[in-house]
């Protein structure tokens, strides 16, 4: 699996998504920062996981709730990518795909930094989509960790431990 993200120049992200989707690696991307992206990068990407701005930008379309939310995912769709994951913060995360569409609810925190949330969320995706979790499990999980992340200050001290986020999980 390839995770990435926009903060690469995007000639690299491109060639990289090429060689990944040429060798049906899955790739994940997290379009930060949002910027345009080509129909030849879209059509390598297996997840797409933009926040709310970001799949505005994508789109040109509003997002400010679940209703506009489900539109702009399946806009983003149409541009040829399969799964779109749209992260809405203390609302959870709207899948959009093949198999599964729905609303996987955020976990109930208090935030005190959302600084790598984002980050963590796509890697705790990676991480459980590659232990062949299902597609709302592995968004179960991603939001647990991404949940765990906004309780902490800063980016890297923030990233829990898997022990953390199935303790979190057990919970609920």
């Amino acid at each position: 699996m390839l995770v990435m993200q926009l903060q690469t120049p995007l000639e690299t992200v491109r060639r990289a998504a090429q060689i990944a989707a040429a060798a049906s690696v899955p790739v994940i991307l997290n379009p930060a920062p949002a910027q345009p992206l080509g129909a030849d990068l879209l059509a390598c990407v297996s997840i797409l996981t933009p926040n709310q701005s970001e799949a505005e930008r994508l789109t040109g379309l509003p997002v400010p709730d679940l209703e506009s939310a489900a539109l702009a995912a399946e806009k983003l769709q149409a541009m040829g990518i399969e799964t779109v994951i749209l992260t809405m913060g203390a609302q959870g995360a709207l899948v959009a795909s093949p198999s599964f569409s729905s609303l996987v609810p955020a976990l109930p925190i208090e935030p005190v930094d959302t600084t790598a949330a984002g980050d963590v969320f796509n890697g705790a995706l990676a991480v459980a989509l590659s232990e062949r979790q299902s597609l709302a499990e592995a968004v179960r999980f991603a939001n647990a960790a991404a949940a765990l992340s906004a309780t902490q200050l800063g980016a890297q001290p923030s990233a829990p431990t898997r022990q953390k986020i199935d303790q979190l999980l057990a919970k609920k």
